[in-house]
C-alpha cells in the first residue's frame, strides 16, 4: 500500500505492469493479448476474532468507481464468498454429486441438472421456513432439511390434498427449529476419516475382470 493514488481509508488505485517474461500458466498468444499496464483497486482490512490473532486481508478488484462500489460493500461481498464454497461442498458432498454415474455427455448434463433442482428445492424450503418463523435461512441446516423432507414425503403422498398444506406447515416448523449455531473461527482439517480398503483400483471393465477370475 505504499504506492498508488489514495481514494479512501485503506483504499488505493494501483497500476500493475505487464511482466517481461510469459508466466507458465499462459500461452504466448494470451500473454501478447494482455495490456502493458492495468489499474486495479487495492483494499485491505483487518479481521478481529476473539481468541485469535488479528489477520490482515488484501483485496484486488477492477471495480474502480468508489461511489458505485464502496469499500464496505466490496469487503462484505468477499465475505460472502465463503458461502459459495459451502454451497459447492453441499452439492458435491451432502447431495453426492462428487461421483457422476452417467456415461454420455448428454446424460451427465441431465444428472447435474437433477442435482441442481434438488438443491434449489431444499434451499427454497429453508427460505420458506426461515421467513415464516423469523429465522435467518442461512442459519438452517441443509442436511437436516434433506432428512426432514425425506421423512415427510411418504406422509405428503398418502394424505389428501386438503391436509397437505397443514403437513407442509409442520415441515417448515420442524426445519426452522433446527438452526445451526454460530461457530466463528472454526477450522477443520481436510482429511479423510475412513481408511481405504486394501484392494486394487478397478482399471478394466467389469466383464474383463470376470473373465480373469474364471481363467485364474
Amino acid at each position: 500500500m505504499r504506492k498508488g493514488k489514495v481514494v479512501g481509508d485503506c483504499d488505493k488505485l494501483v497500476t500493475w505492469y505487464k511482466p517481461k517474461i510469459c508466466p507458465k500458466g499462459l500461452s504466448l498468444d494470451e500473454f501478447d493479448a494482455l495490456p502493458s499496464t492495468i489499474t486495479v483497486r487495492e483494499i485491505y482490512y483487518y479481521i478481529f476474532i476473539p481468541g485469535f490473532r488479528t489477520q490482515r486481508v488484501s483485496l484486488i478488484t477492477t471495480l474502480l468507481d468508489t461511489t458505485t462500489y464502496s469499500t464496505l460493500e466490496i469487503v462484505g461481498l468477499y465475505g460472502k464468498r465463503w458461502d459459495v464454497e459451502l454451497d459447492l461442498r453441499h452439492l458435491k458432498t451432502t447431495l453426492g454429486m462428487d461421483i457422476l454415474r452417467c456415461k454420455t455427455p448428454s446424460m451427465v448434463r441431465k444428472e447435474i441438472y437433477v442435482y441442481l433442482l434438488a438443491y434449489n428445492l431444499l434451499r427454497s424450503l429453508m427460505w420458506s421456513a426461515g421467513t415464516t418463523y423469523a429465522t435467518p435461512p442461512l442459519c438452517l441446516s441443509l442436511q437436516g432439511t434433506r432428512h426432514h423432507l425425506n421423512n415427510f414425503i411418504p406422509e405428503l403422498l398418502a394424505t389428501a390434498s386438503k391436509k397437505r398444506l397443514q403437513i407442509y406447515c409442520t415441515l417448515l416448523k420442524v426445519i426452522a427449529h433446527k438452526a445451526v449455531s454460530n461457530r466463528p473461527g472454526r477450522n477443520e482439517p481436510r482429511v479423510r476419516k475412513r481408511r481405504p480398503k486394501a484392494y486394487p483400483l478397478m482399471t478394466k471393465p467389469r466383464h474383463e475382470l470376470r473373465k480373469q477370475l474364471q481363467t485364474a
